[in-house]
C-alpha cells in the first residue's frame, strides 16, 4: 500500500485515461479559459514521468503555445520545431507549424513567415486532421492579413468556416475576417461584422478572442471620434482583459485609454495611461500602440509647456512612427520575395518538363527522319519563346519589386531607408569637390486633424497633394523622400543655406495656398520645415538630419506653417 501511494503500480492504465482527458480538455480551453488552461497543465506536469511519448510531445505542444502567449518568441520558436521535426506525428507536426507560422510573424521575421506559408499551403491538400487543416488555414490566413493581401486573408478564413473541427466555433474565422477588414479600413463601428463576430464569441465563450473584437470595435470608435464610447466599453472589458493577462491585448487597452482620455480633455490620466502602456512594452518593441502611447504623451506635455519632456516622447514617436512604417514595408517586401522564390521554383520545374518532352522528341527523330524533325523544331521554338516570355515575367517582376523596396507606395517617392542612403551617398561625393547644400524636413501642421475629420483616404490625397506641389519647385538633381506618416525630407544639391531657405519657403507658401477641393468642402493645410546646412553642420548626414530636425521642432514649437534654418553659431533662425 506504501508503494502505491508513491508509485502508479496497478492504477496505471487508469491514470493514463485521465492524462489524456487532461491534455485534451487543456487543448480546448487555451482560449476559452486560459487560467484553466494553466491550472491543467501544471497538474499535468505533475504526471510527467507517467506519460507516454505521445502524451509527453502533446505536452511539449502545449508548453510551446503557452510560452509564445506569454510573448517569449525565441523560446516558443525552439519547442515548435523540435515537435515539428523529432515528434514523428504528422498531426502535431502540422499544429506546430501552424503555431510556428504565427511565431515568426510575431517576431517580425516576415521573410522566412512567408516562405513557411508559402509550404504549408501547397501542403493543405495532405492534411487530413480537421483540428490542423483549422489550425493551418486561421494562420495562413493571419499572415496573409500581414502582408496587406485583404481579399486573400478573408478567402483563406471562410475556407475555416467550412472544415470547422468538432469543438471549434465559427469565432475564429470570423475574428480573422474582421480583423482583416479593420486592417484595410473597411470597417466603421456601425459595420454588421463586427457584432456577428463579437455575439458569436461571446456565446462560445471564447474571452480571448471577444476581447479582440471589443478592442477593435474601441479603435473604431476613437477612430470616429467617439471617446467617450470608447472609454466606456474599455471600463467593460478591463476585468477580462487583465484575468486572460494576454500581453497585446494589455498594452493595446492601455494605449487606447491614453488616446481615449486625451480625445477628453483628461491630461492626467491619458498620461498615467500611455505611461503604463510604456512601461509594459519590451526593450526594442516597435508596434502601433506604442507609437498611440508616445503620441499622447508628447501632445500632453506639449499642451502643459513642458517643452523637454515633450522633445524626448516626440523623438521616441517618430521612432516607433517610423519602425511601424518600416515594418509595414518589410511585409510587404518580404511577401513579393515569397512570390518572386515560388515563381522561379516554377519555372524551373516547367524547364525540367520542357526538356524531358525535348529528349521524347529525340528518339522519336530515330523513326520519322523528315517529319518528326520538322515537329520538333516546331515544338523547340515553342519551348525557346516560353521560356523567353516567363524570364521577361520574371524580369518584370524582378523591376517591379525592386522600385516598391526603394520607393513609398502611397507617393511614388523615395522611402525613407532610400533616401537617406542615396543623401548619405551624395553628400560623400559633395565633400570630395566641397560643394554646398541643403536639407530639409517638411510636416504638415495638424495632419491627424485631417485624417479623423475626413478620413485616412482623404488624408492620403493630401499627401499626394502635398508631393506633387513640392515636386513642382524641385529640380531633377534634388533628392526628395517620405521619411514617416506626413513628414518629408529634400537634400536640395549645390545651394547654399539662403537659396535653401528661399527654396524651402517658396514650397511652404505653395503648400499654404493649394487647398485641396474635396466632396463639398475644401481642404487647407500648412507645414512646419526645418533647414539645415552643411555651411554649418558639415557633411555628416546624422547631424545635418539631427540639426533639420531640431529646426522643424522649432517651427512646430513656435506656431507652425513658417520655415526654421539653422546658423553659425548654432543657434535657429525663422524665415
Amino acid at each position: 500500500m506504501a508503494l502505491c501511494v508513491l508509485m502508479p503500480c496497478g492504477r496505471a492504465p487508469a491514470h493514463d485515461t485521465t492524462r489524456a482527458q487532461l491534455l485534451n480538455q487543456a487543448e480546448s480551453l487555451r482560449t476559452e479559459d486560459h487560467p484553466r488552461f494553466v491550472q491543467i497543465l501544471e497538474q499535468i506536469h505533475r504526471e510527467a514521468p507517467y506519460l507516454t511519448g505521445a502524451e509527453q510531445w502533446r505536452l511539449r505542444y502545449l508548453d510551446a503555445w503557452e510560452i509564445m502567449f506569454e510573448g517569449d518568441y525565441a523560446k516558443a520558436e525552439a519547442a515548435l520545431r523540435e515537435i515539428i521535426d523529432h515528434s514523428g506525428d504528422e498531426t502535431l507536426a502540422a499544429k506546430a507549424s501552424a503555431q510556428l507560422l504565427s511565431n515568426l510573424g510575431a517576431n517580425r521575421r516576415y521573410a522566412e513567415a512567408f516562405a513557411l506559408a508559402n509550404r504549408l499551403t501547397s501542403s493543405l491538400p495532405q492534411v487530413k486532421d480537421p483540428q490542423a487543416r483549422f489550425a493551418l488555414l486561421m494562420n495562413i490566413s493571419q499572415m496573409l492579413d500581414y502582408a496587406g493581401q485583404t481579399d486573400l486573408a478573408i478567402h483563406y478564413a471562410r475556407m475555416a468556416e467550412d472544415v470547422i473541427p468538432a469543438g471549434e466555433t465559427l469565432c475564429r474565422p470570423l475574428s480573422m475576417q474582421v480583423a482583416a477588414l479593420y486592417n484595410s479600413k473597411r470597417l466603421t463601428s456601425d459595420s454588421p461584422e463586427v457584432q456577428r463576430a463579437i455575439d458569436t464569441c461571446e456565446a462560445a465563450k471564447e474571452p480571448v478572442f471577444t476581447n479582440i473584437m471589443w478592442l477593435t470595435l474601441s479603435s473604431l470608435y476613437l477612430d470616429e471620434n467617439k471617446p467617450g464610447k470608447a472609454m466606456a466599453l474599455l471600463d467593460r472589458i478591463g476585468p477580462s482583459i487583465r484575468i486572460n493577462h494576454y500581453y497585446p491585448h494589455m498594452l493595446s487597452e492601455q494605449a487606447e485609454r491614453a488616446q481615449g482620455y486625451a480625445k477628453l480633455g483628461n491630461d492626467n490620466d491619458a498620461r498615467k495611461a500611455a505611461l503604463a502602456a510604456v512601461a509594459m512594452s519590451h526593450p526594442g518593441d516597435i508596434s502601433e500602440w506604442l507609437m498611440v502611447a508616445y503620441e499622447v504623451l508628447y501632445q500632453v506635455e506639449k499642451r502643459q509647456g513642458h517643452s523637454a519632456a515633450a522633445l524626448s516622447y516626440y523623438e521616441n514617436y517618430v521612432t516607433q512612427d517610423k519602425g511601424y512604417l518600416n515594418d509595414i514595408s518589410a511585409r510587404t517586401v518580404a511577401y513579393e520575395a515569397a512570390q518572386q522564390h515560388m515563381l522561379v521554383q516554377k519555372l524551373e520545374t516547367e524547364k525540367l518538363s520542357k526538356q524531358n518532352n525535348i529528349l521524347r522528341l529525340q528518339q522519336a527523330l530515330n523513326t520519322k527522319a523528315v517529319e518528326t524533325s520538322r515537329l520538333y523544331i516546331v515544338l523547340l521554338l515553342m519551348v525557346l519563346v516560353s521560356v523567353v516570355f516567363w524570364l521577361f515575367r520574371l524580369k518584370r517582376s524582378q523591376l517591379r519589386f525592386k522600385k516598391l523596396s526603394c520607393h513609398d507606395g502611397l507617393t511614388g517617392i523615395f522611402n525613407h531607408q532610400h533616401f537617406i542612403s542615396e543623401a548619405d551617398h551624395a553628400l560623400r561625393l559633395l565633400e570630395k569637390k566641397h560643394g554646398t547644400a541643403c536639407l530639409i524636413f517638411i510636416d504638415l501642421d495638424h495632419f491627424k486633424q485631417v485624417n479623423d475629420t475626413h478620413g485616412h483616404a482623404t488624408g492620403d490625397a493630401v499627401l499626394r497633394r502635398t508631393v506633387a506641389i513640392c515636386q513642382q519647385h524641385l529640380r531633377p538633381t534634388d533628392l526628395f523622400g517620405r521619411l514617416g506618416g506626413e513628414e518629408f525630407g529634400i537634400l536640395l544639391l549645390e545651394s547654399s543655406r539662403d537659396k535653401g531657405m528661399v527654396m524651402a519657403d517658396r514650397i511652404r507658401k505653395a503648400i499654404e495656398a493649394t487647398p485641396m477641393d474635396g466632396d463639398g468642402y475644401v481642404i487647407s493645410v500648412s507645414a512646419s520645415v526645418g533647414l539645415a546646412s552643411i555651411d554649418t553642420s558639415g557633411y555628416r548626414l546624422q547631424r545635418l538630419c539631427r540639426e533639420a530636425d531640431a529646426a522643424l521642432y522649432r517651427a512646430k514649437r513656435t506656431g507652425r506653417n513658417r520655415v526654421v534654418a539653422d546658423t553659425e553659431n548654432g543657434s535657429l533662425v525663422e524665415a
